[in-house]
C-alpha cells in the first residue's frame, strides 16, 4: 500500500510539473522575474516531453500547438493504470 501511494504521488507530481510548464510557457518570457523558475521546470520536464515531441514531428502533427504535454500526461495515466493493475 505504501508503494502504491509513493508511485501515485510521484506520477501526480510529474503531471503537475508538466501542466505548470505548459501554462507558464504562455505567460513567462525571457527577462521576466520568474523566467529562472520556468527554466528549472523546462530542465525537469524536457526529458519526459522530448520523445513525445519527436513522435509528433515524425507523424507530421507539427503545428503551432505543442501536443507533447498532452501526450505525456496521457502516457503517465496509462502507465499508472497498468502498474496499479499489476500490483493488485
Amino acid at each position: 500500500m505504501i508503494l502504491y501511494r509513493a508511485i501515485s504521488m510521484f506520477l501526480r507530481v510529474l503531471i503537475y510539473l508538466i501542466l505548470g510548464r505548459a501554462i507558464a510557457s504562455w505567460f513567462i518570457r525571457p527577462g521576466d522575474r520568474l523566467y529562472p523558475l520556468y527554466m528549472q521546470l523546462v530542465r525537469v520536464t524536457e526529458p519526459l516531453l522530448a520523445p513525445f515531441r519527436k513522435m509528433t514531428e515524425r507523424f507530421g502533427m507539427r503545428s503551432g500547438i505543442d501536443l507533447s504535454p498532452l501526450l505525456a500526461i496521457l502516457a503517465i495515466y496509462i502507465i499508472q493504470r497498468l502498474l496499479f493493475s499489476l500490483m493488485i
